[in-house]
């Protein structure tokens, strides 16, 4: 069965970008660019993984969250930022993200083996 990935990124190039890299690999991707799209998607379908930015409009990545976790959502979440501050990254993995990548440090070839072990 195919797996379905949730990205949810504001800036259009990036949205694409990862888009594209993650159907290279037979995953379902949907795309929104913003944390209420973002809801609203889990809300009617939740993923098998999400990929969340944490800068975004309408309601930012800690909220979502914060969402998840309100509402005992168990898929895996890999953030997906440029704040690489160790704040950032421990709060999100109290907030249950499995994983915290740095997009500035790594190039689309390094995304799938990231989170590909969150899909088994």
């Amino acid at each position: 069965m195919m797996k379905t990935i949730l990205v949810a990124e504001d800036e259009p190039f990036l949205r694409e970008t990862i888009q594209l890299g993650l159907e290279e690999h037979q995953v379902h991707v949907i795309v929104v660019s913003n944390g209420d799209d973002a809801v609203a998607e889990i809300q009617k379908s939740p993923p098998d993984l999400l990929l969340l930015d944490l800068l975004m409009p309408k309601r930012d990545g800690y909220s979502v969250l914060a969402f998840l976790r309100q509402n005992s959502f168990n898929f895996p979440v890999i953030i997906l930022s440029n704040l690489s501050d160790e704040l950032d990254q421990s709060k999100c993995i109290e907030l249950g993200a499995k994983d915290y990548l740095v997009k500035s440090d790594m190039d689309e070839d390094e995304l799938w083996p990231n989170i590909q072990k969150y899909l088994l």
